[in-house]
């Protein structure tokens, strides 16, 4: 498994805004969208290309267009939803999948209710988009279906991580996909609640409200 922490100023400046108690969910979804962006193009970086031959007002040249087949996106329902269009902006040509994966609050394993997906992902690149990983769980609940499928080509785009949920997904899906981490930091530690410190609360409610 790979990490890759997006450091860049803008980023920094995103996720302050983002983190702070008193910014309100129209502000939160705004920069959740832009934030995104920022992190799909480096989660993006080594998206598989094709060579094609492109005529332009003036000659003919050789320039660059997505491999098929085409990459997918899976969000992780709900809050993942949240992180869909800053990613589909960057890649609009790709396709979505969804897959509904909750916590048990007791247990703090996943649980999945949903899920929208092609039965064969064989050489397909895929994205996930989960905001937080914290266990971890939820991550590896998701990464272990894309695999299952025939992925083996997996990137997870997360607001923040916790160490805990780093290790936790490196043991678990070891060598059996290339799987890349991109996140906008990662943060000290996860509380008694298994809630990321210093974090941002819950994006899903923070998106969204809370909904009981």
């Amino acid at each position: 498994m790979r990490l890759h922490v997006a450091d860049h100023p803008l980023i920094a400046h995103k996720l302050t805004v983002m983190r702070d108690e008193n910014t309100e969910s129209p502000t939160f979804r705004l920069l959740v969208d832009e934030l995104v962006t920022l992190l799909a193009y480096e989660a993006t970086r080594d998206v598989r290309v094709t060579q094609i031959q492109v005529t332009t007002p003036v000659a003919t040249t050789t320039g660059t267009h997505l491999a098929a087949p085409r990459p997918i996106v899976v969000p992780i329902l709900r809050a993942g939803l949240g992180m869909l269009e800053g990613m589909t902006r960057l890649l609009p040509t790709a396709e979505v999948g969804f897959l509904g994966l909750q916590r048990d609050e007791k247990t703090y394993e996943a649980i999945t209710y949903a899920n929208r997906l092609p039965d064969d992902l064989s050489g397909r690149q895929c994205f996930v988009l989960d905001p937080m990983l914290a266990t971890g769980h939820t991550l590896v609940a998701a990464i272990d279906y894309l695999l299952e499928k025939g992925a083996r080509d997996v990137t997870a785009i997360c607001l923040l991580a916790a160490p805990e949920g780093l290790r936790t997904l490196d043991e678990a899906i070891g060598e059996r996909g290339d799987v890349t981490i991109v996140t906008a930091a990662v943060d000290e530690r996860l509380n008694e609640h298994k809630y990321i410190v210093p974090g941002l609360g819950d994006a899903g409610d923070r998106l969204y409200g809370v909904v009981d």
